[in-house]
Formats: structure tokens, sequence, C-alpha cells
């Protein structure tokens, strides 16, 4: 069986885009192996039950390789048409992703994106000085959005200024030599997924010059440069 945090069940009812959805607080935590990694969606097996989470690169960077045990904060949010499950490495990456999808006009694809280009202390850093100009690198981010991003989160944001970090960014461990074309497949796959336009993600991975490097990598490298 998974294993799940012993937080109370929280359900919010929300509409977006003239749909409705719940956002439920069930699944706190998932202890397994883990069993396949394809950017930004990877498989945890709990005691043989594949669970399919997806993970902002933040995350990913992070993980082991494949096959090694793995512990994940999750958040998981049922709609009409599917249940999908997010995953974190740390509670205070789920606790900051909880954070901005409460705002308005923020869905998961949005946080994810944010939190994938941005580490969280970068982001709350953002929000201490109102400081548009990363925010609106990220796809999906105008310059109105960041600033009303920003004012929203302000107030919200109090308690994580005094908050160090809970880890630091370390180098991925790659699960071994993957075929450069799969890995920039992978890699480009990812962007994509994060909002970024075909064309801009196949640029960003064809100026990446070194070689050899895992998908993980590649996105890191190329969320840097696009920042």
């Amino acid at each position: 069986m998974p294993v799940l945090s012993a937080e109370p069940l929280l359900c919010q009812s929300l509409a977006s885009a003239g749909q409705r959805s719940r956002i439920c607080n069930v699944i706190g935590r998932l202890r397994g192996t883990l069993a396949e990694k394809q950017p930004p969606h990877l498989i945890l097996d709990v005691n043989g039950l594949g669970y399919e989470l997806e993970v902002p690169m933040t995350t990913l960077y992070r993980l082991p390789s494949v096959g090694e045990p793995l512990t994940l904060h999750t958040h998981l949010v049922v709609r009409e048409d599917a249940q999908l499950l997010y995953g974190f490495v740390g509670k205070r990456e789920r606790d900051f992703f909880r954070e901005l999808i409460r705002l308005n006009g923020v869905g998961p694809k949005l946080a994810l994106a944010l939190m994938s280009s941005l580490e969280v202390d970068e982001l709350v850093r953002c929000v201490q000085s109102q400081d548009t100009s990363a925010l609106t690198k990220v796809p999906g981010v105008g310059k109105k959005t960041a600033e009303r991003l920003l004012v929203e989160l302000k107030d919200r944001f109090k308690a994580w200024e005094t908050v160090p970090a809970m880890f630091a960014l370390v180098p991925n461990q790659p699960d071994g030599p993957a075929p450069v074309n799969t890995a920039e497949n992978d890699a480009v796959s990812a962007l994509i997924s994060l909002g970024y336009k075909p064309q801009e993600a196949s640029k960003a991975i064809s100026a990446i010059k070194e070689k050899d490097l895992s998908s993980e990598d590649m996105i890191r490298r190329a969320l840097k440069g696009m920042i």
C-alpha cells in the first residue's frame, strides 16, 4: 500500500475557464522505487502498483537513478475528466505549489512552469523585490500577469521570507549513457510540456554544446539559457 500522510482530507471546488475541478489533499506522500523517467513524468512503483506523477524540473534534477528507492510528497488534483498526481522532492516545494494554485488564474500547468524555470528561493526573492523580469520569461506569463502574481503573493509569502532552503541544487546522476537523440527528444518534449513553442524548445536544446548529457541536464541548461 502507498504511504499516506496524516493530513486531513481537504477538497476545494474550483471553477476555471468554465470547467469545474476539485483539488484534494488525499495522497500526501508516496514511497517506492523509481520505475521510469520521461520528463516531466515519472512512474513510482509502490509494492507493484505504478503511480504516474508529473513533477517540476527542479524535482526532476534531484531524482535518483531508475531502480533506486524514492520518496515524493504529492498533491492530487481531481477533475471531471482526469485524476492528476503531482510529485515534489520536498514538502517545501509542494507547499509552494499549493500556494501558487490558490491564486486566481494559476492552474497546475502554470505553477509547474514557474517552479521548473526558477528555484523556490528564486521565486520568493522575486516576490520580495517585486521583480517581474524573471517571471515574464516563463511561458504563459506576461508583464501584467507577473505584476498581479507578485502582488497577490506578497502577503502570502511573508512566512517564507525567513525560511531557509531545505536543499541545495545538486547535479543529477544519469542512469547511464543514453542515445543522444533519445535524450534530446525527451528534453524537447519536456520543454514543450512547459509551454515553450516547439521551435523554441528545439533551438534551446540544439544550442547546448556539451555532448552525452542526460535529458535532465539538457533541460536544466536550456531553461537557464531561456531565463
